[in-house]
């Protein structure tokens, strides 16, 4: 008895295997989440700008008190841009310690958790997200909801702003 397969059976084997086979192969089609950026924090980043604001959180040892920290990414090849304001609106009672513009050169990444992070206060504690303003020298700003994290874990240690926050100043009236 000849166990050789007839050339119709090894064809339509063959094709069969084929057709089992596609679906694997074509799992990752077009516009599927393997195809977009994902990273996984509580923090939340803002890339519209020369300036790329990453992983903003206030870190929040106590309720009403924390430190915003973030990394700065500069994309422009030329110009060192510095963020020059942290703005939480005018109907907001969170205030902002005073601090020096914060230089990021051309290329050049900052992260504020290095003793750089600002000093908020106000009527929040961890778990709620703050809308706010980032602004550079350049003219343009990150506006972002940013979550306020407790400071254990990975965030222990970052409430380790400085300065005391204050009102914001407001126009005098003449």
């Amino acid at each position: 008895m000849d166990h050789r397969l007839s050339r119709r059976h090894r064809i339509a084997l063959s094709l069969g295997a084929l057709i089992l086979a596609v679906p694997g192969v074509a799992s990752c089609g077009f516009n599927y989440a393997t195809d977009r950026e994902n990273t996984i924090s509580n923090g939340t980043s803002d890339k519209s700008g020369t300036v790329d604001v990453l992983n903003a959180v206030i870190v929040s040892q106590d309720d009403g008190s924390g430190t915003f920290i973030a990394t700065l990414s500069n994309n422009s090849a030329t110009e060192t841009i510095h963020m020059s304001s942290l703005d939480f609106g005018s109907n907001s009672t969170t205030q902002v310690a005073a601090f020096d513009p914060i230089e990021v050169k051309p290329h050049a990444v900052v992260n504020l958790t290095n003793g750089q992070g600002i000093k908020v206060s106000g009527d929040f504690k961890a778990g709620d997200f703050l809308s706010l303003t980032v602004g550079f020298d350049n003219g343009e700003s990150a506006d972002m909801k940013v979550h306020v994290v407790v400071a254990d874990d990975e965030y222990e240690g970052y409430d380790n702003g400085t300065g005391s926050p204050a009102p914001a100043p407001t126009a005098s009236a003449s």
